[in-house]
Parts: C-alpha cells; sequence; structure tokens
C-alpha cells in the first residue's frame, strides 16, 4: 500500500493534473491541435530524444543482457499484436495505432519516477531503466513513426515522410556525439536542454486537450484489448522472456518491472499527427496510465519474491 500510495502522489497525480491542465484551457480557449502537433513532432521531441541519448552512460555485459531482453520481448510484442490486429481486422489506421500502443511504453515521465522509488537504494535498478527509456526512444521514432506513416502510402512513400522528420537526425547525431565524446558547448546546450524540459509539459496539455472532450460511452473492442496488451500480456511476455534468458536479480526486476508501464504518449502524438484514430489513441493512453497504478503496483510486488537481489 505505500508503494501504491506514492505512486499515486510522486507519479499519477502531477501527470493527470496536466492533463487536465490541458483539457480544460481546451474547453475554454480552444488550442489549435495543428500547432501543438507541430511543436511536439518537430521541436519538442527530437530535443528530448537528443538529449536521452547523449547524456546515457552505460555499458558491459549489463548492457548485453538488457538490449538482448528488449529486442526479443519487442519482437514478441510486435508479432502478438500484428496477430491480433488481423484476428479482429482493423484497418490500416487503426491497426498502426493498436500496435503502437501494445509497443510502446510511457519509461520516461512514468518510468523513471517508479524506478526512482523501488531502486532508491540500489542505483543499477535505475540504470536498467535509463537504457529501457533510451531503448524505448529509440523503438518510437524507428518502429512506432514508421507503423504511423505507413498508413495509406506505399513503402516508398513513408521512407520519405520517415526520413523528413528531425527526430530520426536527432537520434542519429545524439548517437555520434555520444560515441564520439564530443562536448557541446554550454550556450548550445542550455538551450537544448531548456527544450527538451518542456517536452513533458507540453506533451501532457496536448494530450489533456486531445481527450477534452472525450466521451466514454462504453469501452471498444481495440480498447480493450489495449488494455490487456499493454498491462496484462505484456509483462507476461516479459516473465517469459526473463526466464528464457536466465536473466535474474535486479535486472530482472527492473526489466520486469518495467514492461507494465502505460502506453507511450507519443503513440498518442503520432496519431494526432497524421490522423489515425487520434482520439481512441488518447483514450488508450489515459486508461493504461490509470489502470497502471494497478498493474504496477502488482507486478512490483511479484518482482520482489519473485527475483529478490
Amino acid at each position: 500500500m505505500e508503494i501504491l500510495f506514492l505512486i499515486l502522489i510522486k507519479v499519477i497525480f502531477p501527470v493527470f493534473l496536466l492533463i487536465g491542465v490541458g483539457a480544460l484551457l481546451h474547453r475554454k480557449y480552444t488550442l489549435d491541435m495543428g500547432t501543438l502537433s507541430k511543436l511536439n513532432n518537430y521541436l519538442l521531441m527530437p530535443a528530448v530524444c537528443f538529449t536521452n541519448i547523449y547524456e546515457s552512460k552505460i555499458g558491459g555485459n549489463t548492457l548485453l543482457y538488457i538490449i538482448s531482453f528488449l529486442a526479443l520481448q519487442t519482437l514478441f510484442l510486435i508479432c502478438v499484436s500484428v496477430g491480433i490486429s488481423k484476428l479482429y481486422k482493423f484497418e490500416n489506421g487503426l491497426s498502426a495505432t493498436f500496435k503502437n500502443s501494445v509497443v510502446l511504453i510511457n519509461s520516461g515521465n512514468f518510468g523513471l519516477p517508479v524506478s526512482q522509488l523501488v531502486f532508491q537504494h540500489n542505483p543499477l535498478g535505475l540504470s536498467v531503466q535509463i537504457v529501457v527509456m533510451i531503448f524505448q526512444n529509440l523503438l518510437t521514432y524507428t518502429y512506432g513513426l514508421f507503423n504511423t506513416v505507413s498508413v495509406g502510402r506505399k513503402g516508398s512513400q513513408a521512407i520519405k515522410i520517415f526520413l523528413k522528420n528531425p527526430v530520426f537526425y536527432a537520434f542519429l547525431l545524439g548517437i555520434f556525439l555520444q560515441a564520439t565524446s564530443i562536448k557541446i558547448p554550454e550556450f548550445i546546450w542550455t538551450p537544448i536542454e531548456n527544450t527538451s524540459n518542456g517536452f513533458l509539459v507540453i506533451a501532457l496539455i496536448t494530450l489533456g486537450a486531445q481527450s477534452a472532450f472525450i466521451k466514454l460511452h462504453r469501452l471498444s473492442a481495440p480498447l480493450v484489448l489495449s488494455l490487456l496488451g499493454r498491462l496484462v500480456l505484456a509483462p507476461c511476455i516479459a516473465f517469459v522472456t526473463i526466464l528464457i534468458l536466465g536473466l535474474e536479480g535486479t535486472i530482472a526486476q527492473a526489466l520486469f518491472i518495467a514492461s507494465s508501464f502505460p502506453t507511450s504518449r507519443n503513440s498518442s502524438l503520432f496519431a494526432l499527427e497524421y490522423g489515425n484514430h487520434p482520439e481512441y489513441a488518447a483514450q488508450a493512453v489515459l486508461l493504461t496510465t490509470l489502470c497502471s497504478m494497478i498493474t504496477v503496483t502488482t507486478v512490483v510486488y511479484l518482482s520482489k519474491i519473485i527475483f529478490f537481489y
């Protein structure tokens, strides 16, 4: 109960406060959703992705174990989400948004605070979550973005749109500068960092604005499947993957917990930018975030029993 209360006060409440502010602002002033979408996708997202890659510092066997787990788990999730989409015969736009809602997780503003609470006396646990966040950023702006822009377009057209997105180049630049240990001058780094810091607020306000007029008369089949896929199926797949790779201790515990996090808000921003069922995408982010209070607490509890360190 103590962990649940801490997550509620330190993570869930701040997130939903900003979402609520966005909803109220949109209801009162009718925010320009197109401008918010462009601001997120073409300025704030590239900045936050670049800073995450540039500042990352972890290596050795631990990194290899973590990457192996993330790659295998992601492959399983992609295959399962594709299978469900075909089974339920989702049209292309809905299928793309559904797959993103299952595969992409909120590993930043949700995952890091949770990990800080759980592993406050064990730095390795937080380091694992940082790697998860970087991997998810890379996955979001490769698989997630391409998955979104490919709807209704030929492969060559989707590739052209993908290559025009500045986030892709922000990742490449971040990887290059991090690998070569090139120091960015402070007068350049400061505005980049300030822009990155603004992403969380604007992204959540945008999500709130998207959700301002949402009416949940009933839970649609795609929405229920997103909830089950992200919050129930994903941790189960993670547990099996951990057993397959023979992981244990803190690494296993941290990866198991990370698998229970809600849908990434970036999936909602992509859906808004490219017109792939943005209302459904916003609902998936909101409901998985709300329900994750239960699933994350349960997984944290189980992880302490199964993968004690």
